[in-house]
């Protein structure tokens, strides 16, 4: 069964880009087209984020191994939108000007953080493999922790870049918050 399922996850996880290549190629992204793909890709991965933080306790509800099947998948996704986020910002937004994209990543915060959680999603992708899992042994578990550092540097990514709106980066840090807070609880029964 895991064998079809997991397809289909992977199916419904490129969606979203699918969505917005076709928003792109069609001309249907607003007055302000690089703004929307921006916070398109930025908030899919934080929903990837949230994805992949719940599925040790889905599995610990259900008793399913599946979610922990496809976590690493999601993990990927993870790494995929918010490199699409990063790429939107530096080539799209800046061309490449790399003076004022430094400027903002010294000077503004909400890029600082940001950037931060990118750099730390790059080690996570690239030792993502089941070769790397037995590679790395124990260590692997300890390197993909960072994940919970990540999810907490991209909901204050969220929160600093929301002048006025707070509503929607607050969800998301409640829904990470929330799901940290299972893991502690799950550690501390097992």
């Amino acid at each position: 069964m895991t064998r079809y399922l997991k397809p289909s996850v992977f199916t419904l996880s490129i969606i979203p880009f699918l969505f917005i290549t076709y928003k792109i190629f069609f001309n249907k992204l607003g007055p302000e087209p690089v703004k929307e793909i921006t916070h398109f890709t930025g908030e899919w991965t934080l929903i990837f984020i949230c994805l992949t933080l719940a599925m040790s306790p889905l599995k610990k509800f259900t008793q399913s191994l599946f979610w922990i099947n496809i976590r690493r998948m999601l993990g990927l996704f993870v790494f995929f939108y918010a490199t699409l986020h990063l790429l939107t910002y530096v080539v799209i937004d800046y061309r490449f000007d790399w003076g004022p994209i430094l400027d903002d990543v010294v000077k503004k915060k909400y890029i600082y953080i940001g950037f931060s959680a990118w750099l730390l999603l790059i080690p996570l992708a690239f030792t993502s493999s089941k070769k790397m899992m037995k590679l790395l042994k124990h260590n692997w578990k300890k390197l993909h922790r960072l994940i919970y550092v990540i999810a907490i540097f991209g909901s204050l990514h969220f929160i600093w870049l929301s002048k006025t709106i707070f509503f929607k980066p607050l969800i998301y840090t409640l829904i990470i918050l929330f799901l940290l807070t299972l893991r502690i609880k799950f550690k501390k029964s097992s």
